[in-house]
């Protein structure tokens, strides 16, 4: 009776603690209530919103979306119109892309950017399609420049000429007598000089080829004008330096460039400090609209070690902490270096760079570069080129072991079947130029043969291999377009039209796969795939908005798609004019 007794107080009891928990919760609920309303109400609107587009992120956890929200210089939101449409203020810009398709801007993993510049003003030779074209339109230019003046520039092709032959000083000469001329072969890695320019050079019969270069001769032994390589360096000190304002001007004129192509990202192989220096100045100015990673010359590596820069150093917009090597030269020039002769030129298997006489040499670089932190970006084009570059990197990683290195092989073109494995293994990453094979593919198996070729420029063969493709186009020796990149990755069909189905076809890439290499892929190799590379929320917010969506139309078409509208960290770079 008496556990009776206390039975009903004891259950009134617990249902006065039920009822007090009942109203904590309610008042808690209430609270959190209010907070979560005053957060929404606080919530900072964006800047910027571009809806009703047709996105493609690159972003696997989200490859699709119509729009997305910009803050400051970073996404904040991507996803439908109405998920997107939260973020909206009183003050938010309002983009209608129109069913048009927006993607990642591009990022040139591999440019001459001042060259690239300066060559939109300069002479232009590389669509003249005979010697006299050639001839005539040097003397156009030499009568329109002042006294002494150098003229230069060019990227003059003789792949494109009948006979295919190399032009000499002879067919520049008399309409040049004082213009000093110094025109460029579209890969860079030959120069002709006329014969003002010549004296001016001290290069004479006497004159020994320097190591890694050539004087190209005629019978008599004497300078033909053409300088392969090395020996063009022996001109290039006769060359005036350009002023400030005319390395400032051709930059300028690089980044308008870049941003009516939807490039928002370059990485700028061997600039001079010079280049540095303006893109410094442009940044303090607010007037850099390209992001930029410099990678000057491995022959500079000691001024980078001095200070102690690392790998990708500096922000958003400029970075450096690379340098950038040469192993050989060109297969045009016929100086890359191979394993076997030239099959049209019996006895030459091209050369090593000056930087790598002796070897020892490149290798005592290359250690000091990767025991301070810094990458390593190497020009190797040749497939004894590749290769001895590869033992480099393999005798690093052994002396210093391994960690996240980045390695890069700048051009990778002909590959020697034992070493997809090694690039594997070492994680090294391609960086190559898809336009150079549809321009190449017109004449290479005449220089290396169908089984050399069929290695060459081989993007497939790579993925296969779980290597990383970073896309670029060596302008100014290709076009800057990442439309023709995209295309020439995704047809392979020569320039000459010889191969509408694509040389050696089975080495496409989907396009897709293209635009990731040409976004992601270049991010990664630069170390910024984290900060941009895909319309992700955090990154920044460079973007491009295209005529057509390049996901759905035939690849054939991909070449004549037009850029709408760039942005890069949100602002409006370039917009196409209105019809």
């Amino acid at each position: 009776s008496s556990s009776g007794e206390n039975a009903e107080p004891s259950l009134q009891q617990d249902r006065v603690r039920e009822e007090k928990m009942k109203r904590c919760l309610l008042q808690l609920v209430t609270v959190l209530g209010c907070a979560l309303c005053t957060l929404a109400q606080t919530k900072p609107a964006a800047d910027l919103i571009i809806r009703n587009a047709r996105v493609w992120t690159v972003d696997p956890s989200r490859p699709e979306a119509e729009a997305v929200a910009i803050l400051g210089d970073r996404i904040v939101a991507v996803g439908s119109n109405p998920q997107v449409d939260t973020w909206r203020g009183p003050h938010t810009r309002v983009v209608d892309a129109a069913g048009k398709h927006l993607l990642p801007g591009f990022n040139d993993a591999h440019v001459h950017f001042t060259d690239g510049g300066a060559q939109l003003d300069n002479v232009e030779l590389n669509d003249a399609t005979s010697a006299q074209e050639f001839a005539r339109r040097i003397r156009e230019r030499a009568a329109k420049t002042a006294k002494g003046e150098w003229l230069l520039g060019g990227d003059w092709d003789e792949t494109k000429w009948s006979p295919a032959e190399f032009p000499t000083k002879e067919l520049i000469d008399a309409a040049t007598t004082e213009t000093p001329v110094a025109v460029n072969r579209y890969d860079g890695h030959m120069i002709l000089a006329n014969s003002l320019a010549l004296k001016l050079a001290g290069i004479t019969a006497q004159t020994p080829d320097p190591a890694g270069g050539v004087i190209v001769r005629d019978q008599q032994g004497n300078p033909t004008g053409a300088l392969k390589d090395a020996a063009q360096d022996m001109l290039f000190k006769a060359v005036p330096a350009l002023t400030h304002d005319q390395r400032r001007h051709s930059i300028e004129r690089a980044l308008a460039h870049a941003a009516s192509l939807g490039v928002t990202s370059v990485q700028h192989m061997n600039p001079e400090p010079a280049d540095i220096a303006i893109y410094s100045e442009l940044l303090d100015e607010g007037k850099l609209t390209t992001r930029i990673y410099a990678a000057p010359l491995i022959t500079q590596v000691d001024d980078q070690v001095k200070i102690g820069i690392r790998r990708a150093f500096g922000g958003p917009y400029l970075r450096i902490g690379g340098v950038k090597a040469y192993a050989d030269g060109s297969l045009g020039s016929a100086t890359a270096y191979f394993f076997e002769a030239f099959s049209d030129q019996p006895g030459n298997r091209g050369l090593l760079s000056d930087e790598m006489q002796p070897i020892s040499l490149m290798r005592d670089r290359m250690m000091r570069a990767d025991a301070a932190g810094l990458q390593l970006c190497t020009h190797a084009i040749g497939d004894a080129g590749i290769s001895a570059i590869l033992d480099i990197y393999d005798e690093i990683e052994k002396a210093h072991g391994s960690r996240d290195r980045r390695w890069r092989i700048e051009h990778a073109q002909h590959m020697a079947a034992k070493d997809f494995d090694r690039f594997t293994q070492l994680h090294v990453i391609a960086s190559v130029q898809p336009y150079h094979a549809i321009d190449d593919g017109r004449w290479a198996e005449r220089r290396i043969g169908h089984d050399r070729a069929s290695r060459t420029y081989a993007f497939r063969t790579f993925l296969d291999h779980g290597v990383r493709l970073a896309l670029g186009t060596d302008w100014n020796v290709a076009p800057l377009n990442p439309m023709l990149t995209l295309y020439a990755a995704t047809t392979r069909a020569t320039l000459d039209g010889k191969n509408p189905n694509g040389w050696f076809p089975e080495q496409k890439l989907t396009i897709k796969e293209a635009i990731d290499a040409y976004t992601m892929g270049s991010a990664y190799a630069e170390f910024q795939e984290s900060e941009k590379g895909s319309i992700t929320a955090g990154k920044l917010a460079d973007m491009v908005l295209l005529s057509d969506d390049v996901l759905a139309i035939d690849p054939a078409k991909i070449r004549d798609v037009k850029v709408l509208k760039t942005w890069v960290g949100g602002k409006l770079t370039y917009e196409v004019a209105s019809q």
